[in-house]
């Protein structure tokens, strides 16, 4: 049998990072979190004048394709995971349940809220102090695109799936 996949679900500066890691040091998990991939992997790259959006999104997509394979791998040898895949669209999370549910992992996903002046202030501090959860400055206008785009889980999506609101 395969290893539990845990999903860390909520907006920017809820606390998901703090979590994960929390969780996978009581686990004895894999943690993996996008962030901290994406700001290793082109944080130092230029970044286009025109279409940042699909710049980012092409990337994003390349290292959630990684960080599945990584997290498979170590599900099939029975290694738990807790991922914090920034998957915080509906249709983003559908996708990748898809490729939990065609592997056969079982799955318990968290979700991590908190309100926006909050959050806010959380990624400001974090910006400035550069503690053990930061991956990458996250702009205010990021933050508040990200804020907008958030879709916490509907009534439908917690009656399908293990879902905790932490």
């Amino acid at each position: 049998m395969a290893a539990q996949l845990d999903l860390v679900l909520g907006p920017v500066g809820a606390g998901k990072s703090t979590f994960a890691a929390a969780l996978g040091l009581r686990q004895r998990a894999l943690v993996l979190v996008l962030d901290d991939w994406m700001a290793r992997l082109y944080g130092a790259d230029p970044r286009p004048e025109t279409d940042r959006i699909g710049w980012y999104l092409e990337r994003r997509d390349r290292c959630l394709d990684q960080l599945w394979q990584v997290a498979a791998a170590a599900c099939d040898v029975d290694v738990p995971v807790v991922l914090e895949l920034g998957l915080i669209q509906r249709r983003d999370r559908d996708a990748f349940y898809r490729r939990v549910d065609d592997a056969g992992y079982p799955l318990l996903v968290h979700v991590l809220d908190a309100p926006r002046e909050v959050r806010r202030e959380r990624v400001l501090r974090r910006n400035v102090e550069r503690g053990p959860t930061f991956a990458q400055v996250v702009p205010p206008e990021i933050f508040e695109l990200a804020s907008d785009l958030w879709e916490p889980p509907d009534e439908d999506e917690v009656r399908a799936r293990a879902i905790r609101f932490a």
